[in-house]
């Protein structure tokens, strides 16, 4: 026989949820993040960056270095979940060795791109020759995704660095971050406002198509200021960098969400209040760097 009246303690934890959600204090953001959290994090974080774009270069190099080497850690720990065991040292050899080395690259003369591509190949090496030495099961699986890793996070991170070591790339490093977060801040509020149309509802159901539109006319506003009056170039070159910065930034948030669906977790980890983990806010950067860069090499002429 069935009965429609629900258990004491359901409708007691119901009860508590819609006090919860009644209560002024505890309103969550349509993101389902501690809105003031976010932003008290998201400006220290934006604070520190720009003083060691600005002023103190080397600190810069030690923010990427620790910032890929959790983000390394963060991401191998979800594959656990997935029962994938990427080993550690060898990770953590290559998160850190590739920023220092293209670090090193640029002073010594040999070059960042050699750099570069000198370390990743130096952390690939010593990914599989760990797994030779130490052989365990799922040695291939292991060896993949630990590449995968140090592709994705301080491989493309260190474009950071590139970028530096470009003529006036102190205020190119500032300008791609000043996008990204344009990115993020005009997308939340014309999503918020607006958004209707999921942009890709099986990855990110939150993303809406006014969202996307949004980030791109407000990212095309920051670039245009940024090209006339910190690069003092055409405003057109901040149109081009401003889409492009959208689509990689959009592109690389897109991707973490998918990896995230896959593995069954919403943040990486919880070490940022607001945020989640620090991949959930790398996610963005790690993809536009590479664009920035490329976008400056080709219209090196205007910078």
């Amino acid at each position: 026989m069935s009965t429609s009246s629900s258990p004491p303690a359901a409708n007691a934890a119901n009860s508590a949820s819609a006090a919860n959600a009644a209560s002024p204090g505890k309103k969550a953001s349509r993101a389902g993040r501690d809105l003031p959290a976010a932003i008290g994090v998201g400006l220290t974080l934006l604070i520190v960056v720009l003083i060691g774009i600005l002023w103190v270069p080397w600190l810069l190099l030690v923010v990427v270095t620790a910032a890929v080497s959790f983000g390394a850690w963060e991401v191998a720990r979800a594959l656990r979940s997935r029962h994938i065991e990427v080993p550690q040292v060898p990770l953590q050899i290559g998160a850190i060795g590739i920023p220092v080395g293209t670090w090193i690259g640029a002073l010594t003369g040999i070059g960042a791109e050699q750099g570069l591509a000198i370390s990743l190949f130096g952390a690939v090496l010593v990914m599989v020759l760990y797994r030779v030495f130490l052989p365990r099961r799922d040695t291939l699986r292991a060896v993949i995704s630990g590449t995968f890793i140090l592709l994705w996070v301080p491989f493309l991170a260190s474009f950071t660095l590139l970028l530096l070591t470009e003529p006036r790339g102190n205020i190119l490093l500032a300008t791609l971050l000043l996008l990204v977060v344009s990115n993020d801040t005009f997308g939340y509020i014309v999503g918020s406002l607006f958004g209707k149309h999921p942009l890709v509802p099986k990855i990110s159901p939150k993303k809406s198509w006014e969202g996307f539109i949004g980030s791109i006319l407000g990212a095309c506003l920051i670039g245009v200021l940024c090209c006339i009056f910190l690069l003092q170039t055409q405003w057109w070159v901040g149109i081009i960098l401003a889409v492009l910065t959208v689509a990689a930034a959009t592109t690389g948030d897109l991707a973490e969400s998918m990896i995230k669906r896959e593995l069954g977790v919403k943040d990486m980890s919880r070490i940022l209040p607001g945020h989640g983990g620090l991949m959930d806010r790398l996610d963005s950067v790690v993809f536009a760097a590479p664009v920035a860069y490329l976008v400056t090499v080709i219209l090196s002429g205007h910078f």
